[in-house]
């Protein structure tokens, strides 16, 4: 397998942002399945940086692979307007929403190498379905047969991330908190630990899922063996503790043991002080209905029925009599 050019390609937040609003800003005025467009960066020894983009008119024929059309005069242009902007950002490839490969992206790579040698091809899932990084990194090989055939073009899989600098950082972080905040403002930040270990759990799942699949198969002798994958497979398992060890029981053990403690006791300080916020509302309570336990109407009605005769007169008081009948 020739050496490739790049080994690993870096997509910044910046450029999937304006990917999505490509394809929305073109899902409303027609009906492309996939939308086009031209990555800029920089390279730094073999991982690419692509850090901007901007979008290309393109069409193709759903009927026929080799119908497709790409406005290059108008790739030109922006290009040029770009440079002027930031000479550092280069062409370094391009991209399309995919979500996978289609026979015609070899003839428009060929096209993108005419202003940049090493082409990339990034397909970004504006819609993923699954978990996981909605990046997938290709560049163009030549594909030797052992038939002795002329050789042929054929993509070859890169490894891509997600990074950014620490000023896109706080942005996207930014972004990200607004958006939590219009979403759903009684979630916790407990919640949201719990949902995204959740998120994770399941991508893990299907990681899994897709490696024994690809065993599986390998097994079947539907499939060539990759040293490569088998032996990284390996390292992974390797990684991974025996948890028949009575040593790592008995850690494992006293570690949860020591974690249902502190929510046992938590549990206990939040009951003691629910009952100590109870006595104390009852405390102002009291204070406020007189001190004496009773309510306001309860004195209110003794007072207007202690009334004593006049000790001289053996009449009532005329403000007595009033109180009477008020009561």
């Amino acid at each position: 397998m020739p050496e490739l050019a790049v080994e690993n390609v870096v997509v910044h937040p910046l450029v999937l942002l304006s990917v999505v609003d490509h394809f929305n800003r073109i899902g409303k005025v027609g009906n492309q399945k996939r939308v086009v467009g031209v990555l800029l960066g920089s390279w730094q020894k073999k991982v690419l940086d692509v850090s901007n983009s901007f979008a290309v008119p393109f069409d193709e024929d759903d009927r026929d692979d080799s119908v497709w059309f790409l406005d290059h005069d108008y790739l030109e242009n922006m290009y040029g307007m770009f440079k002027k902007v930031n000479a550092r950002e280069r062409i370094v490839g391009w991209y399309h929403t995919g979500p996978k490969l289609h026979k015609n992206d070899i003839a428009i790579n060929e096209l993108i190498k005419r202003y940049c040698t090493n082409s990339v091809l990034v397909i970004i899932d504006v819609k993923p379905k699954d978990l996981g990084l909605p990046t997938e990194a290709y560049i163009s090989v030549e594909e030797i047969h052992d038939d002795g055939t002329p050789t042929s073009k054929t993509f070859e899989h890169v490894t891509s991330e997600i990074g950014a600098e620490e000023a896109e950082e706080v942005g996207v972080e930014h972004l990200l908190s607004v958006y939590r905040d219009i979403k759903d403002t009684t979630v916790g930040t407990l919640s949201q630990r719990i949902t995204n270990q959740v998120h994770g759990l399941k991508g893990l799942n299907s990681k899994l899922l897709d490696i024994r699949s690809y065993l599986e198969r390998v097994a079947a002798g539907k499939l060539p063996i990759n040293h490569q994958i088998i032996y990284q497979l390996q390292d992974v398992f390797n990684l991974l503790p025996d948890v028949n060890l009575r040593d790592f029981t008995k850690a494992f053990y006293l570690k949860t043991n020591d974690q249902m403690l502190v929510v046992y006791l938590a549990s206990l300080i939040r009951s003691v002080v629910a009952l100590h916020n109870l006595i104390n509302n009852k405390i102002s309570n009291r204070d406020a209905d007189g001190g004496d336990g009773r309510t306001v109407g309860d004195s209110q009605h003794s007072r207007c029925s202690t009334s004593e005769p006049d000790s001289e007169s053996g009449k009532l008081d005329y403000r007595e009599e009033e109180k009477k009948k008020s009561c």
